[in-house]
């Protein structure tokens, strides 16, 4: 059959569907008729309730079910005639009949955008690189040696320094009250750790065992006691036992402590180089594929449908009560969160994801079994037992898409550097780590 579509505005089209009264009244009948022979009615045997109850008591809702799938089924069939991509749900509304014998009605809904994207061969994208040098495997070695440091108690006359463990009481109050939190026992941490706020560190240090000590300190506004956020409380601090650290020496001995295959000095080093340089491969994939996308994206003319970018705003919100019931906020399923927040960013997303779906399908860019198989093994090769994991992804659908999507990045990072002019920027291992 023909199918007439009419353009609304920009991505909105609309179509009128018709359908023979005798269609939906038939369907409606036959369901009626199943129904009778399972729906239970005092005074009537099973399957024996007269069809007129039947049709009084379900016959409106069962109407209203026929009506949605023949409508539903009509739209579809219409949109694969007219061949369009539809983008999320139609609104139906119905029309006056055309006759006696047909019901009308319109759907107006959303289509796929056509994707543009221009030319891309004079754009410059860096590249970043970054080697693992000594001095990061050094800096390695030194937490894995903290890891296994010892602590010997200190003389009486000794003061708190930085590296020190200590155990202290503590009690703070604002405005003269205490508040939840702000008390403890026995409490244990490592001065110049960042465990505790430095103002709170500081404090201590040069206390010596024993010794008492008051002094104020301000909460950032942004800390997550959001009742002492921003406040300033008075603590008093005793400090009851304090304990130097001891870092083992850099040796096989520590090698083998740390399980390492070849429990030598320089198996540890090969062994954290290997891991470092997986790291760091990992690292400046996801960087310089976020640089290739947000070309792509740049580059990418196209109108977004309102019904995907909604979509993705409700889910966003979604997320976000969900992460207040996670931190424990009362009602959190019913906090107002204004979609405004979040919209530039469902944009974005909806963009990258129309955008990169388009190049995927134009240049056949999907992920292959071998290109699913080896980044598994890629990222199974890091564990003690690389088998396991990799049986782990393969057993979950969910997993096994999360690594395609990863994949099909890839495969559009790749195509996208191959248009572009890319140019490579050397960076520190500490600035790719974000530890510059």
């Amino acid at each position: 059959m023909a199918v007439t579509v009419e353009t609304l505005e920009k991505l909105e089209r609309k179509i009128t569907l018709t359908l023979p009264t005798s269609v939906i009244q038939n369907e409606v009948n036959t369901r009626l008729k199943r129904l009778a022979r399972q729906v239970k009615v005092d005074g009537f045997r099973p399957g024996k309730v007269p069809m007129n109850i039947v049709a009084q008591r379900y016959g409106y809702s069962v109407h209203y079910e026929v009506m949605n799938d023949k409508v539903g089924e009509a739209f579809s069939v219409a949109a694969n005639e007219a061949q369009l991509r539809v983008a999320g749900q139609p609104r139906i509304s119905e029309k006056e009949p055309v006759s006696e014998t047909e019901m009308a009605f319109d759907a107006v809904f959303e289509v796929y955008p056509e994707v543009v994207i221009k030319d891309m061969s004079q754009i410059e994208v860096e590249i970043l690189k970054a080697d693992v040098t000594d001095a990061a495997i050094d800096k390695t070695i030194d937490i894995l040696r903290k890891q296994k440091r010892t602590f010997a108690q200190r003389s009486a006359d000794s003061m708190a320094a930085t590296g020190d463990r200590v155990s202290v009481d503590f009690i703070g109050k604002i405005d003269g009250e205490p508040f939840d939190g702000g008390r403890a026992e026995d409490f244990q941490f490592i001065v110049g750790e960042g465990q505790m706020l430095k103002e709170f560190e500081e404090a201590v240090v040069g206390m010596k065992p024993g010794e008492s000590k008051t002094f104020p300190l301000s909460f950032p506004e942004d800390y997550q006691g959001r009742d002492v956020a921003g406040k300033t409380a008075d603590f008093m601090v005793t400090l009851k036992k304090l304990e130097a650290g001891h870092l083992p020496e850099v040796t096989d001995e520590l090698a083998k402590s740390l399980g390492v295959a070849t429990a030598t000095v320089e198996g540890l080093r090969a062994d954290i180089r290997q891991n470092l340089e997986r790291e760091v491969k990992f690292r400046l994939l996801g960087r310089n594929k976020q640089a290739a996308l947000d070309a792509l994206v740049a580059h990418a003319e196209l109108d977004l449908p309102n019904a995907i970018v909604q979509s993705e705003l409700d889910r966003m919100a979604d997320s976000a009560r969900e992460d207040l019931k996670q931190r424990g906020i009362k009602d959190a399923d019913k906090a107002p969160i204004p979609e405004e927040v979040f919209r530039p960013q469902a944009e974005r997303r909806v963009r990258m994801g129309l955008v990169v779906g388009e190049v995927v399908r134009i240049h056949n860019l999907h992920a292959t079994p071998e290109q699913i198989q080896a980044h598994i093994e890629e990222l199974a090769a890091s564990y003690e037992k690389p088998a396991e994991v990799t049986r782990w992804y393969y057993s979950d659908n969910r997993r096994m898409a999360e690594v395609e999507a990863i994949v099909i990045e890839n495969n559009v990072t790749n195509y996208v550097l191959s248009l572009v002019k890319a140019k490579d920027k050397h960076i520190s291992f500490d600035e790719l780590m974000g530890q510059a």
